[in-house]
């Protein structure tokens, strides 16, 4: 979906800089050419790794846990129950930073969470959950529901989050990729 498409991609390298931030052009082949956002979502997009959400509190202070998430059509979602703290806290606070490891990138999504009610995108999520996490859930109600809970989300029914990014960070484990900064449109005010 182009609004799930990055505005810009910079590559997060400077030369001659002395003292770089990330890297010198040196240590990265081809450093002036951003990693394409694409690429980058294709080597987590069928991972079993371990996202992690951080939120804010309504206080102020950053929370931060692990959740299972999965990418349909290029659009990354995760699952919380409302009771959970990082639900009471995206329901005061949109805001979040989803983060996982997964070689030869780890990918840093800053944006926004919305709840899904969508039956037919909530179906897509759970085949996801199902194929990749093999994590059967059902919907009902605009929720997931599943047998025996998940250790990270909560007890049922589970909201499903959709994180619409703001901005984005790709940065190597290892070689092969330029670290790059991937900006996104920004929401409309109050959405």
């Amino acid at each position: 979906m182009t609004d799930r498409e990055p505005v810009c991609a910079e590559p997060m390298v400077r030369s001659p800089d002395p003292d770089p931030w990330y890297a010198r052009t040196d240590d990265v082949p081809d450093a002036t050419t951003p990693t394409t956002w694409a690429k980058a979502r294709g080597y987590v997009q069928e991972s079993t790794a371990t996202y992690w959400v951080a939120t804010v509190r309504p206080n102020g202070t950053p929370h931060m846990m692990p959740v299972m998430a999965v990418w349909v059509d290029g659009r990354l979602f995760f699952s919380a129950g409302e009771r959970t703290r990082k639900a009471r806290n995206l329901a005061h606070d949109s805001r979040c930073v989803v983060s996982v490891e997964e070689e030869p990138v780890d990918l840093v999504v800053e944006g926004n969470a919305s709840i899904i009610r969508d039956d037919a995108t909530l179906a897509r999520v759970a085949d996801a959950y199902a194929s990749i996490h093999g994590w059967q859930v059902t919907v009902r109600q605009g929720a997931l529901h599943a047998a025996g809970g998940a250790p990270t989300a909560g007890p049922p029914p589970y909201d499903v989050y959709e994180v619409t990014p703001t901005l984005a960070f790709g940065l190597p484990v290892g070689e092969g990729l330029v670290p790059t900064r991937w900006r996104f449109q920004e929401p409309p005010m109050g959405g």
